[in-house]
């Protein structure tokens, strides 16, 4: 690809199980853009996710499976100077290279991401959209669905993602907040709402919650995504407390 004098180099790096639903829309959402490189990162998925993002002209690599591995991984093999952990999920407005470039150029500013909209109609989303958005503004905290960017040197000197089965980006957030200042682009991605569609939107909601409070009180990361995937007989348990769901 040519080169861009307007922002430094950008990796965008996709973490993939089985997304041969999204990956093209998600890779689409980024090409053709000057200056950006694409790896997609594939734990090991059994439909044609890698085919698709092969034909689509994309790095592609393999590892263990794992968010925290595949990102870890992917920004291994980097060439950027700009990391952006983007889910395959989640389509980028346009013109977020540029807005990525700006936003790391603010004083004490570490890393950043961007504001969160749902892809659905349903009207309880536009609240926990409202929510995700006042959290991250509020308490410099945005999650991995509202897609994490950072510089390459600053991922390295906090050591990376935490390899755990969960709560990685929390993990690596809070990390960052010692260091300096996360900053939240007023522009949003778009992350399909499969999730909330799944499960409901209140009891999607109340389940992430929950899984925050377990990781807080110190509820081992391999338990807590066990509860995640599937919760055991319609309750979490935390220490001595029951919280039904």
């Amino acid at each position: 690809m040519g080169q861009n004098l307007h922002h430094p180099p950008i990796s965008v790096i996709i973490p993939t199980l089985n997304e041969a639903a999204n990956i093209t829309a998600v890779i689409n959402t980024i090409n053709p853009r000057i200056n950006t490189e694409i790896i997609v990162v594939d734990g090991g998925s059994q439909d044609e996710t890698v085919a698709l993002a092969q034909s689509l002209g994309v790095k592609v690599i393999s590892s263990s499976p794992g968010r925290a591995v595949q990102m870890n991984a992917g920004a291994e093999v980097a060439s950027g100077e700009i990391l952006l952990f983007l889910h395959a999920d989640t389509r980028l407005p346009m013109g977020f290279d540029e807005m990525i470039s700006s936003a790391l150029q603010q004083p004490q500013v570490v890393a950043g991401a961007f504001e969160l909209r749902i892809d659905a109609a349903l009207g309880g989303l536009r609240w926990v959209e409202k929510g995700v958005n006042w959290r991250s503004r509020l308490l410099q905290m945005p999650y991995g669905d509202q897609a994490i960017f950072i510089t390459k040197s600053i991922f390295k000197k906090i050591g990376g993602f935490p390899e755990l089965p969960i709560m990685e980006d929390f993990e690596l957030i809070r990390r960052l907040q010692r260091i300096g200042k996360i900053t939240i682009i007023p522009v949003p991605v778009v992350t399909s709402a499969r999730r909330w569609i799944k499960k409901g939107v209140f009891k999607t909601t109340l389940i992430n919650q929950i899984v925050i409070i377990a990781y807080l009180l110190g509820v081992k990361p391999e338990r807590i995504r066990q509860w995640y995937r599937q919760p055991p007989a319609g309750e979490f348990k935390i220490q001595n407390s029951k919280f039904k769901i």
